[in-house]
């Protein structure tokens, strides 16, 4: 007996999806260490185990390949970062449990991380980059204002920043720790875990 029409075309969309994550994540590490402006679908090819026309078949170009790389990791980060401190139950508590979390994130893929920063400065250059950066930012924007939000009201405060301000505070900590990191500055993560911890402080009165 067969399926159903409709059960064997999302079998095939979910089939053609495993295999784009399955390519993407084979491509991260030759992504991640070349950059964007080095790498081609031919280069990345070349650092897997999967043809250049293989990947052409389930990625149009480098642009779309990269921008599902970048998205797919920043989205398993944001849920294994929230789910450190989503426990806390003091302002301390938090403000610690954020800065571990952040400061493990950066430790456990600099490279996956300056790739990111490298996609977000190419957007302004490739406007195909631009929407799915966006999303991505606000995301992450998002994902910081819930841990302000949720400091101020255990402090029994406000926020006195916006969703941007407090994204652009944080985002340039990491990007300094993440530069101190690469260029082997000991303290660069105890730097940046202390600037957190310090920072929360100044956003909720």
């Amino acid at each position: 007996m067969t399926s159903p029409p409709a059960v064997r075309r999302r079998t095939k969309v979910d089939k053609f999806e495993d295999r784009r994550r399955e390519l993407a994540d084979a491509a991260l590490l030759a992504l991640a260490d070349l950059g964007y402006a080095r790498t081609s679908l031919r280069t990345i090819a070349e650092h897997t185990k999967f043809s250049h026309g293989l990947l052409h078949y389930y990625f149009d170009d480098k642009v779309e390949l990269i921008t599902y790389c970048v998205r797919r990791y920043k989205e398993a980060c944001v849920q294994r970062y929230e789910g450190g401190v989503g426990s806390a139950d003091t302002p301390s508590d938090l403000a610690a449990a954020c800065a571990d979390g952040l400061a493990a994130a950066l430790e456990e893929a600099p490279l996956m991380h300056r790739l990111w920063y490298d996609l977000r400065t190419q957007s302004m250059f490739e406007e195909a980059f631009r929407a799915d950066v966006a999303e991505i930012d606000e995301g992450l924007q998002d994902m910081i204002w819930r841990n302000v939000a949720a400091y101020a009201d255990l402090a029994g405060a406000e926020p006195n920043c916006s969703p941007p301000q407090a994204y652009a505070l944080f985002d340039g900590l990491f990007q300094q720790a993440l530069l101190g990191h690469l260029s082997g500055r000991d303290t660069a993560l105890d730097d940046f875990r202390r600037a957190v911890r310090e920072l929360f402080p100044r956003l909720a009165g």
